[in-house]
């Protein structure tokens, strides 16, 4: 008779708890030399990522401040007249500059030029639609505003621009932020009420950007910009996530 068949099968014996503790630690210490080693590299692409969206961005900007628009821009003479105006008054929440990119039809033009919306959820970008860059000041066109922003395409940044004026304590010429929401002469920083009146053929700005929490159109209507601690920042936006320097030429 074969005595095999009768020979007992051997247990099969668990992790202990002691093992199961060491291989937790393991993967613990392992995780943790993942996020070490490859968490600032993401976080660097993160700000790369949001700086060229952010240049792109300030490109719009400078464009929309070097032209006038048929129907939103009818108040101003000229498109310098335009800048003096968004750079004083763009700290204030009916006059705040908004920049997104949103999906535009390339078969409907508006008035100011700028494409109508694409109103609808299908489509292939570059054939159908278009992710068009666009600046907007609330109070200008506030409906063609609200319709953009059903197709935003990404985030909406709120830019606050203060003009920058020349430092005179300074031994050698450079420029500082002047005081928000006014003009001044750069070099004497006497008030400028006017810009018929302002003596300069430049205007140098400091523009930040500021990503807003929401798309909403409500939300844009009700947005904060109060600086109650006076640190020349929206209390309720906390830091601005870039800043760029430019300037408007007459």
């Amino acid at each position: 008779m074969n005595n095999t068949l009768f020979q007992p099968v051997p247990r099969r014996r668990g992790f202990t708890l002691m093992e199961t503790v060491i291989a937790i630690g393991v993967v613990a210490v392992l995780l943790t030399t993942f996020l070490a080693v490859f968490g600032p590299a993401s976080s660097s692409i993160r700000r790369v990522l949001s700086a060229q969206e952010a240049d792109r961005l300030t490109s719009a900007l400078e464009r929309e401040l070097s032209a006038l628009r048929e129907g939103p821009d009818e108040a101003h003479d000229t498109f310098f007249d335009k800048a003096f105006d968004w750079i004083r008054d763009s700290g204030k929440p009916d006059k705040a500059i908004l920049l997104y990119n949103y999906k535009g039809d390339p078969r409907k033009v508006r008035v100011d030029s700028s494409l109508e919306p694409f109103d609808s959820d299908f489509g292939q970008s570059g054939k159908d639609f278009i992710r068009q860059p666009a600046v907007r000041r609330r109070g200008d066109a506030d409906r063609e505003l609200q319709a953009d922003l059903e197709q935003v395409d990404g985030r909406v940044f709120y830019v606050r621009l203060t003009q920058m004026i020349y430092d005179n304590a300074a031994k050698e010429p450079i420029l500082i932020p002047g005081t928000h929401g006014e003009i001044q002469s750069m070099h004497t920083h006497d008030l400028v009420n006017t810009v018929e009146t302002y003596p300069g053929a430049i205007i140098a700005y400091t523009a930040d950007f500021y990503a807003l929490k929401s798309n909403n159109y409500s939300y844009i209507e009700q947005l904060d910009l109060k600086d109650a601690n006076g640190d020349g920042r929206p209390d309720v936006l906390g830091k601005p996530l870039f800043s760029r320097n430019l300037a408007v030429r007459r």
